[in-house]
């Protein structure tokens, strides 16, 4: 990149479940993945010692506490000046953050995927694109449930109850209402071929013609 040339930086935000992954994807495949950086805010988590209870037998990860959110406004501000990142890998079996690391290059887009990521005033000043995905509560339940048993080897008991303790009320805290600060919101998810495609449109166009007013050089 140029030094007169800024990332576009593009929050994909939504509850549990809602298809901010697919979102995410459809945009890489559309726009080109050479040319974006893809950051989740997930892989932020912070050591199961260290994120909020919300019982004394059960942690809050659901909570804005639970996400290093200060190194991820780190490592964006660091790829919106050019220079790549590493940024953790996280064990969610385990729920503690490994050794690895992923190194993440600098791009002309910037996409950022997160439920809480709007809800976080450090992290809503960095976008210029904030993309609310929406789709019905039931919906996202099931698809959670799916992907925690599958991928995180949870059970069906474990997660019914995270749900209801946490998952929810945490939603209804803190995501839903952050949807105020979206600039798009996409009903449906990762069916509506209509809006990610003008969505698609709109990035590439960005992506032509943003640039940022060069910094004025001081008197010699």
């Amino acid at each position: 990149m140029s030094g007169t040339q800024r990332p576009i930086t593009i929050a994909v935000v939504g509850g549990t479940g809602a298809g901010k992954t697919t979102i995410s994807r459809a945009i890489l495949e559309r726009v080109g993945s050479h040319h974006i950086a893809l950051i989740h805010h997930d892989s932020y988590y912070k050591d199961i010692q260290d994120i909020p209870l919300a019982q004394p037998n059960m942690r809050n990860f659901d909570h804005p506490d639970a996400l290093d959110t200060t190194l991820m406004v780190e490592h964006i501000k660091q790829l919106q000046s050019g220079h790549a990142v590493e940024i953790p890998v996280y064990d969610f079996t385990r729920h503690e953050r490994t050794q690895r690391v992923q190194r993440i290059e600098a791009q002309p887009i910037i996409l950022i995927e997160g439920i809480l990521i709007l809800s976080e005033s450090t992290l809503r000043e960095l976008f210029d694109i904030k993309i609310f995905v929406d789709i019905d509560a039931d919906i996202r339940f099931i698809r959670r449930l799916q992907r925690d048993i599958a991928e995180r080897s949870r059970t069906l008991d474990s997660v019914i109850q995270q749900y209801l303790m946490t998952v929810r009320p945490m939603h209804l805290q803190f995501v839903e209402p952050s949807r105020r600060y979206a600039d798009i919101i996409i009903p449906e998810g990762g069916y509506n071929t209509v809006a990610i495609d003008m969505v698609a449109d709109r990035i590439r166009s960005m992506m032509y013609t943003y640039t940022e007013t060069p910094a004025t050089k001081p008197a010699s």
